[in-house]
């Protein structure tokens, strides 16, 4: 497959070849209607409603839509235009042509994708009811499965199935095991006989097996998921009558070495394999009150920032595999950005708010699951300040500029209260308890400075720096630290990351990431998946799969 047009991650109902959205009151219908002539690359059809990343970056951008532009929506009702399939999964073919980076990539945007969607569910009280009706097989059960509830028509050839392992040689890739288990509690002998089946479970074993919630036969399907999304909806907090905000396009310049936008900016030095993420903090006056934040719509600064961040954590990570280190700055005022997140804290029970809130936190997860060797630079001008500080948190190492006896140049950081929570990492712990793998006296001594701005002398004593150099060595060790990482292996690099960066209690979310990810990662590299004769390689062309028989 041809990998060398960049990705684009924006979108707009307009442009969608996929998905249609209907709404009805306090109910959104997403309709799974899946062009399969309109695969993001060459080379496969989406034939039965089976997906590809194309897809996924529709279905993200729709659910945001809603969190935004449709706040009366409670529930989501995510079902298919077609007639008996649900969705098929990801795309077969699509993944028998595609290199190892897609794959993995691949999977990794479905599962926060989906993973957003039970954020959603839990923070912000949007839910959702997958109304399956008709075949529901691989990727197509693990987005119903990441939904609240289940509803499978009972029409006798309608199933759910994960057939990933008899079928392909590979796993269900987008957290289906670990749901199974973790959220729907199926017995786990249970669970070992449907991933084996490739057929699948209809009708009322389904149920009985917890592998759907309720059935309901063609008849009366319809009624049934409109009583079940008004049931739903009913324990929804999300307002009855408030006006949306547009998300309107990106602003954002695409260059030869780096991405620009009003916020954010990426400038990729090739030949050093980095890449450099400035971040501007807010400037000029900020809205304090819900009335300005609502005039200021998508322009409001942290609703802005969360987008730019995110299109440009995903454009990097897809379309610039060779950039292993990503060096995160901040410039602009500590006082401001103090301001503006106190505002964030003030106003957070008010929708819109606490949806952008959410946005920052669902992208800042991103940073954290990205594998990518990340830097903080905490130098002249920086403002790493309350929710901007939770990017020098996310990364691997900080540096801070010291600059003894110039107190008014010297760059500083500040905690805030929002630090300590409104951020949750996937472990639900905050990234200063997991720093301080929420030890007491350390979270004490740093609770004991919110708000008070740090140098690097205060920083490096509180634990809330990796180094601090003068600025006569801050230009060389920061050169020879980013000069040794990008030497080493990157393979073993994204692993030790990935175990260093998640050190604390496990949650469905990590497991998602941190077991299933790395198992499918692998398997995705073996013959068995994928040499000549590997099931993945070999389905649809009437061949049998040839197994190297030897366990590892």
């Amino acid at each position: 497959m041809n990998h060398s047009d960049p990705v684009d991650y924006q979108t707009a109902p307009e442009d969608y070849r996929h998905w249609k959205l209907r709404f009805d009151g306090p109910v959104a219908t997403l309709l799974a209607d899946f062009d399969e002539n309109a695969g993001l690359r060459p080379g496969y059809k989406l034939k039965l409603n089976s997906y590809d990343l194309g897809v996924d970056i529709e279905l993200n951008d729709a659910v945001n839509r809603i969190r935004f532009e449709h706040p009366e929506v409670r529930t989501v009702v995510i079902t298919s235009a077609r007639e008996r399939v649900f969705c098929s999964g990801a795309n077969i073919f699509m993944l028998g042509v595609s290199s190892h980076a897609w794959k993995v990539n691949f999977c990794k945007f479905t599962n926060e994708t989906r993973n957003g969607l039970e954020d959603s569910s839990r923070n912000g009280g949007l839910k959702f009811l997958a109304a399956v009706n008709g075949s529901c097989a691989g990727g197509g059960y693990e987005l119903a499965l990441a939904c609240d509830e289940i509803l499978l028509v009972d029409d006798r050839s309608s199933a759910v199935s994960l057939p990933e392992v008899p079928l392909l040689g590979v796993l269900p890739g987008t957290g289906g095991l670990t749901r199974l288990t973790d959220k729907r509690h199926v017995r786990h002998d249970l669970a070992d006989v449907f991933c084996t089946t490739s057929e699948g479970v209809r009708g009322q074993k389904a149920v009985d097996w917890r592998l759907v919630d309720a059935i309901a036969k063609p008849a009366q399907f319809a009624a049934k998921v409109q009583e079940r999304a008004l049931a739903l909806a009913s324990a929804s907090d999300r307002p009855d009558s408030a006006t949306g905000v547009e998300l309107t396009p990106i602003d954002r310049v695409v260059e030869a070495n780096g991405l620009r936008y009003s916020h954010v900016s990426v400038a990729i030095d090739r030949g050093a394999r980095t890449a450099t993420f400035t971040v501007k903090g807010p400037a000029g006056p900020q809205p304090s009150d819900v009335a300005g934040i609502l005039a200021a719509g998508a322009k409001w600064y942290p609703l802005a920032l969360a987008r730019e961040l995110e299109d440009a954590i995903l454009s990097m990570r897809t379309n610039e595999l060779e950039i292993g280190v990503w060096l995160i700055k901040t410039r602009g005022d500590l006082a401001a950005t103090l301001a503006l997140d106190a505002t964030l804290r003030t106003l957070k029970g008010h929708w819109l708010v606490r949806e952008t809130i959410g946005y920052l936190r669902r992208t800042f997860s991103r940073l954290d699951v990205t594998s990518r060797s990340l830097f903080a630079l905490i130098d002249e001008g920086s403002c790493f300040a309350g929710s901007l500080l939770e990017l020098a948190l996310a990364c691997d190492r900080i540096y801070h500029l010291s600059l003894p006896g110039e107190a008014g140049r010297s760059p500083k950081i500040a905690v805030a209260k929002s630090n300590f929570g409104d951020y949750p990492m996937a472990t639900g712990q905050s990234r200063l308890g997991r720093r301080f793998y929420d030890e007491k006296p350390a979270l004490a001594a740093v609770t004991a400075k919110i708000g008070q701005p740090l140098d690097a002398n205060a920083a490096l004593a509180l634990g809330l720096a990796t180094s601090s150099p003068d600025d006569i060595d801050w230009t060389d060790e920061v050169r020879l630290a980013i000069e040794e990482r990008v030497s080493l292996s990157p393979d073993a690099l994204s692993a030790m990351e990935a175990n260093l960066r998640f050190n604390g209690p496990e949650t469905m979310f990590t497991r998602i990431f941190g077991r299933l990810t790395v198992w499918q990662n692998w398997i995705f590299q073996r013959p068995n998946a994928v040499g000549d004769k590997g099931a993945l390689k070999v389905y649809g062309k009437g061949e049998k799969a040839a197994f190297d028989w030897n366990r590892v």
